[in-house]
């Protein structure tokens, strides 16, 4: 390839390119693509049924079925979750994948998510959870190259905005009515919960067998030149390594990856932070009168407890998923008309501005305010980070490059899947601020006996209060929101970090373009 070449093809990998319109785009979706976006939706409904509740059962005590853990200990199961899920397996997954074949990554993904939901129904203890949770993260970090690298390879640069967009948006239903299902499942018992997860993944069995991988013929011709040594193929570690020290992919992960610091407590910390200082009600007695709902689709469909007089958590977080799954696709029509990283940078302003809110109220309305705004800022952000990652890859690394998608996913899981249920321990945990003031009450010789999680309740009766005349009183003795404020800093660092490097793409491109357009005045 001739040198003029090799720039114009550089430059078009780093530059934006014209969109076509939402219905052209939909228009032009292939079949396989819909094929893996059921899969992504079959995967996400099993897997958001778990995670959307999890915080809830590590915290929950033994006597009501949970783990009976502090968050903090908690948070080492996330961090152990993020490590494997996203940074260990897709980097090395997602190449071997581009070579193997995607849907024999997407087959054994399966198998492993199977045998984590299995082991944590089986096995209801700390130990138990934390080794299917660690086959889980392995069967993810499995799936993901497999899919991301088909939807990749089934879509071309015209499209590609409104196909991430319809792909989210796909994810979202199933993270949608995931946690609706957990919330009826987990009130009967937890294991329910984990045996229909594992029933919903084999779903992805079926879908298999209708599944054509796209670029399977070049991919068995590149094997077999291989095969006869025509072609040399690196080693998938030096490869990775290699591609990981172009700075522009290398500087993008790292600048995004302070957005998933951000994301990842959202969805497995504010459940727990809802669950104690969030008075849901208030939304049910407005809605549906003082004496709430006995209506089933209405206690289904918001997530409500069996008396239909309260949300629960997951019920009001869940707000997040409906969102995306009813607009996502006009959110990427709009985002479309824009480039992709200012896109991410107003997407992480959203997000951080929610974190923010977060901080400053605990009145059921303000949190559906956050919700949405977040949701808002997570659909410019997301979608558009695995596009323009998907749109710099190389076209026989597609897989590779998506496997590294996971790399800021795994800082958010891992660093702050430790971390945030520490902040949370030190400025929020109900049951702590509790067991304090038990023992400024002159009790501490009692607290001991207190099982984790049950210190709230014993407080209610020594002083005699109601657990709402309480809460209310520990919530304004104490900054409980002090972690979101943290949390929503990162957000706001990151957004600059990322505008900072979005004029710099800008200013290489522009450069790129005016070599390439001297190369062909002198050639001419």
């Amino acid at each position: 390839m001739s040198n003029d070449s090799r720039r114009e093809n550089h430059s078009t990998n780093v530059s934006d390119v014209k969109q076509l319109g939402t219905f052209a785009a939909i228009a032009s979706l292939s079949y396989v693509f819909w094929v893996v976006g059921g899969m992504e939706l079959v995967e996400r409904l099993a897997y958001y049924g778990v995670r959307a509740s999890h915080s809830l059962y590590a915290k929950a005590p033994v006597s009501e079925g949970g783990l009976g853990i502090t968050m903090t200990e908690f948070g080492t199961i996330l961090l152990w979750w993020g490590v494997l899920q996203s940074l260990l397996i897709p980097p090395l997954i997602g190449g071997i994948a581009d070579r193997i074949g995607y849907k024999q990554a997407i087959f054994a993904s399966t198998v492993f998510k199977i045998s984590g939901y299995l082991v944590m129904a089986f096995f209801p203890t700390f130990g138990g959870y934390f080794c299917g949770a660690m086959l889980l993260a392995a069967g993810t970090g499995v799936f993901k190259p497999g899919i991301t690298g088909t939807l990749v390879k089934s879509t071309n640069r015209t499209n590609s905005s409104v196909a991430w967009g319809i792909f989210y948006q796909m994810v979202n239903w199933g993270g949608f009515f995931g946690p609706l299902i957990a919330v009826q499942l987990r009130q009967l018992s937890w294991d329910n919960l984990f045996f229909t997860c594992a029933a919903i993944i084999s779903i992805n069995f079926l879908l298999l067998c209708i599944y054509k991988e796209p670029g399977k013929e070049e991919r068995l011709a590149l094997k077999a030149r291989v095969k006869a040594g025509e072609v040399k193929q690196d080693n998938l570690a030096i490869a990775s390594l290699k591609a990981l020290s172009d700075p522009k992919l290398f500087l993008y992960l790292l600048l995004f990856s302070g957005f998933w610091f951000m994301f990842m407590p959202f969805f497995d910390v504010l459940p727990a932070f809802i669950q104690e200082w969030v008075d849901t009600s208030i939304i049910v007695t407005q809605l549906f009168g003082d004496q709430g709902t006995q209506n089933a689709f209405a206690k289904f469909i918001l997530g409500m407890d069996n008396s239909g007089t309260y949300i629960k958590p997951e019920g009001l977080l869940n707000l997040n998923a409906g969102m995306i799954m009813l607009t996502c696709f006009l959110v990427a029509g709009f985002s479309a008309r824009m480039k992709a990283l200012n896109s991410i940078v107003l997407g992480t302003c959203l997000a951080s501005a929610a974190m923010l809110i977060l901080g400053s109220f605990h009145w059921a309305w303000m949190i559906v305010i956050a919700i949405v705004v977040f949701s808002t800022g997570e659909m410019l952000s997301s979608p558009k980070f695995s596009e323009y990652l998907g749109n710099i890859a190389p076209n026989d690394k597609k897989a590779m490059y998506l496997g590294f998608s996971q790399i800021p996913v795994g800082v958010g899981m891992s660093v702050s899947g430790k971390i945030a249920p520490m902040l949370y321990d030190k400025f929020a945990s109900k049951d702590l601020i509790a067991r304090e003031m038990i023992g400024g009450l002159g009790a501490d010789n009692s607290l001991e006996a207190i099982p984790q999680g049950e210190a709230f309740s014993h407080l209610v009766t020594m002083t005699g209060q109601t657990a709402s005349e309480l809460t209310l009183q520990l919530y304004q003795a104490n900054n409980i929101g002090m972690l979101w404020y943290i949390l929503g800093l990162v957000g706001i660092l990151s957004a600059f970090g990322i505008s900072m490097y979005a004029r710099w793409i800008w200013r290489l491109a522009k450069s790129e373009e005016t070599t390439a357009s001297g190369v062909k005045q002198t050639a001419s």
